[in-house]
């Protein structure tokens, strides 16, 4: 197969798809990634063909718009500042990706842009969304985040509600996102986005382990659990030589925000360093808030950009955000979590993981003051390190590579006409 991939966003929206690409080249296919500047040298590192697309942002561009999203906080409005993001290049991007199938057999998109399966659908070729989380996934087992189940009704009743509330949820982010991007669709006389929440597409790659987060199951074969796909960036001889020598021979708590980026960000810092305990040492890593200390505390430890794998190696637990990506490589390592969710689906991976039973949840508006007691906690409590390896283990024993690369294999062969299907089978 000839494969074009695309994503936008930030490092959470970029790496497990470069994974998944990584995992379809392996197989044997032929795979181009469409995304901003900014991702291309991962891009090419793992070795897939790269195709330009706007924005060309620098990397401050993106962390400024981070910050803005962080200042929404309802979760619809905060779908439509990121499609109000787009919307200058929305145009471009719908032409290049076009343009750039017409060399493909299959499209596959990050979920939050399905618009492009109107794209592949006037080519003639198969479309595929690639969700990192599970919490859209519609079923009359649980209502969309944020309502509240009817628990104490019989289970019939809550099934008609729930499904009821998954209709009307449906309706509200089609209009959310047509009320921004509708505009561009109808210059370019392309159809309006419809069921983003129900049937985005006819297959859904849900990158996350279905041993683990069985409690939200596949529904009409649409979305299909893959496991947890996951990219590193390039280890560090030189951080790792730093961060031996400072917590020699002990393992130390993690502080890590990633791609999440807020207002503030020193005088929470500053907060942080007044309540953290003299003495007790820490791993901060900048991200792009740009964590950093006004003070110079020798039990405190800054780094940059480097692999999570790497990082997390060093770690007795990590304290993170919950984006997708980083709580897949926490839960990856083995070790608990203290989650502090900002936006978006991190308030569900928190809750996730407290049930996984490793880790915790804490507020973010006073986690500077609050954290050391989590990390305590953590520390007093055994079942969450063994919890954390056992989950660990269930991980290394999913084939999420092969997993992923067959899914889309079986879906494409039989999307396609046994002419395209021999084409395909000559261009591998």
């Amino acid at each position: 197969m000839r494969v074009l991939l695309t994503s936008h966003g930030s490092i959470g929206d970029i790496y497990p798809m470069i994974a998944y690409g990584k995992a379809l080249k392996d197989a044997g296919h032929s795979v181009s990634f469409a995304s901003a500047p900014l991702y291309k040298k991962e891009l090419l590192r793992a070795g897939l063909n790269y195709v330009q697309l706007p924005p060309d942002w620098e990397q401050e561009k993106f962390t400024e718009f981070m910050r803005k999203l962080d200042r929404v906080k309802n979760p619809i409005l905060q779908l439509k500042t990121i499609y109000k993001g787009a919307v200058p290049f929305l145009s471009e991007l719908l032409d290049r990706i076009d343009e750039a199938l017409e060399d493909h057999d299959v499209l596959v998109s990050s979920y939050l842009f399905p618009n492009y399966k109107v794209i592949a659908e006037k080519q003639g070729k198969p479309f595929a969304s690639f969700a990192f989380c599970h919490n859209t996934i519609p079923s009359p087992d649980y209502p969309p985040e944020l309502v509240p189940p009817l628990s104490v009704f019989p289970r019939s009743i809550q099934a008609r509600w729930n499904m009821l509330c998954w209709r009307i949820a449906n309706v509200v982010v089609d209009r959310a996102i047509n009320s921004v991007i509708g505009k561009v669709l109808r210059e370019k006389e392309l159809p309006l986005a419809k069921d983003f929440l129900t049937h985005p597409c006819d297959l859904v790659l849900t990158a996350v382990s279905k041993a683990l987060m069985s409690g939200r199951g596949e529904m009409d074969d649409i979305f299909k659990f893959t496991g947890f796909l996951r990219w590193q960036s390039k280890e560090s001889e030189e951080e790792e030589i730093r961060i031996t020598t400072f917590r020699q021979d002990e393992r130390i708590p993690v502080l890590t925000f990633g791609s999440v980026a807020f207002d503030d960000t020193q005088a929470i810092m500053n907060r942080f360093e007044k309540n953290w305990p003299k003495g007790i040492k820490v791993i901060v890593q900048t991200g792009w808030s740009g964590l950093s200390l006004e003070v110079d505390r020798p039990d405190i430890l800054i780094v940059g950009k480097m692999s999570h794998d790497q990082l997390f190696r060093h770690a007795s637990c990590v304290i993170h955000h919950g984006g997708a990506g980083t709580t897949a490589s926490v839960l990856s390592s083995g070790r608990p979590h203290i989650i502090i969710p900002h936006i978006a689906d991190q308030n569900f991976w928190g809750a996730e993981m407290e049930r996984l039973g490793v880790g915790l949840v804490l507020k973010k508006r006073r986690w500077p003051e609050n954290v050391h007691s989590r990390v305590q906690m953590l520390a007093e409590n055994s079942q969450f390190r063994d919890r954390a390896i056992e989950v660990q283990s269930i991980m290394e024993a999913e084939d999420s590579a092969g997993s992923s690369v067959k899914t889309l294999e079986t879906f494409v062969s039989h999307y396609a006409s046994p002419s395209q299907s021999e084409a395909m089978t000559e261009a591998v």
